[in-house]
């Protein structure tokens, strides 16, 4: 059974979910691949790990890093689940590129190269928002592009953190990255 319960956060809504014992899915309300793995059936529930999740995120949004990650549980390919550990390793406060983690990903497949694009699905695909930090991956050029939860959300996620924003820029559609 997936259990389900709300927070408020200012850039608006959150979803959490959870497996009973840790956070399965965290996604702002309506965001791209929303409730992505969650079960048809699910119920509202208060679990301590969503007790868990709300204290980190109450840090996270005063502009605290917080010192603590409720229990995380993710399921999917090899390949998605390389990504998210490399997304996980990215300090509160630093951006990495999506070519960044390609090429780590082709160094620990033993390959030579790796489509960044290929990396940033799966950056896109990550269930558990903000605290696998998908918002602090950015396009090589200094692009902010392709967060699930919308670009202003990255923008205001990575000003949250203090991270210099005078280095990035927005591309127009139907700009190659």
């Amino acid at each position: 059974m997936q259990y389900t319960n709300h927070y408020s956060s200012p850039l608006g809504g959150i979803t959490i979910a959870s497996n009973g014992e840790s956070l399965t899915g965290l996604w702002f309300d309506g965001q791209k691949y929303f409730a992505d793995t969650l079960d048809a059936e699910w119920e509202e529930k208060d679990l301590p790990v969503f007790h868990q999740t709300r204290q980190w995120l109450d840090l996270y949004f005063r502009g605290v890093n917080p010192n603590f990650t409720p229990p995380l549980y993710t399921n999917a390919s090899p390949f998605r689940l390389a990504v998210w550990d490399i997304l996980k390793q990215i300090p509160y406060g630093q951006v990495i590129t999506y070519g960044e983690i390609a090429d780590r990903i082709a160094r620990m497949q033993g390959r030579k190269t790796m489509s960044a694009q290929a990396a940033g699905g799966a950056v896109g695909r990550n269930p558990i928002s903000i605290i696998i930090p998908c918002h602090r991956v950015v396009g090589k050029n200094g692009s902010l592009t392709g967060y699930a939860g919308g670009i202003e959300k990255k923008i205001a996620l990575l000003t949250l953190e203090k991270v210099d924003m005078s280095r990035f820029f927005i591309p127009k559609k139907g700009t190659a990255l």
